[in-house]
């Protein structure tokens, strides 16, 4: 069984720092991209990251590019999503999702999906 369980998410000022964290469990990932993805309520859910676990390439959306960074740990078999510099438009359920296709700005790419953490920036 495919699991994969966010965790890390809270409450932050604007200007602070969180680090999202991926267990991925119930499978090899070597060949799949694993990505985050951020909603909030009556919006669409929306690409924030991803990075390709075969060779460590990575990708993001232009509103987090310089700010966020994706990265993984394989021991761990573990994605983490390290956000600096937040802001109040960031707060949102992050999730955490697996895909084997290369589209992976697109959230039907995906095969797998967390239950989302919520991530909640004050002004």
């Amino acid at each position: 069984q495919v699991r994969l369980v966010e965790s890390g998410g809270g409450l932050v000022q604007a200007g602070g720092s969180l680090r999202l964290s991926c267990a991925a469990s119930g499978r090899t990932f070597s060949s799949y991209y694993m990505g985050w993805f951020r909603q909030t309520p009556g919006k669409e859910r929306e690409f924030v990251a991803a990075k390709r676990w075969s060779d460590g390439s990575t990708y993001y959306a232009d509103s987090v590019k310089g700010r966020f960074t994706i990265s993984r740990d394989n021991a761990k078999n573990t994605v983490y999503l390290q956000m600096n510099s937040l802001k109040p438009e960031d707060t949102a359920v992050y999730y955490c999702a697996a895909s084997l296709s290369p589209r992976i700005r697109e959230r039907g790419s995906y095969d797998y999906w967390g239950q989302g953490t919520q991530v909640t920036v004050s002004s």
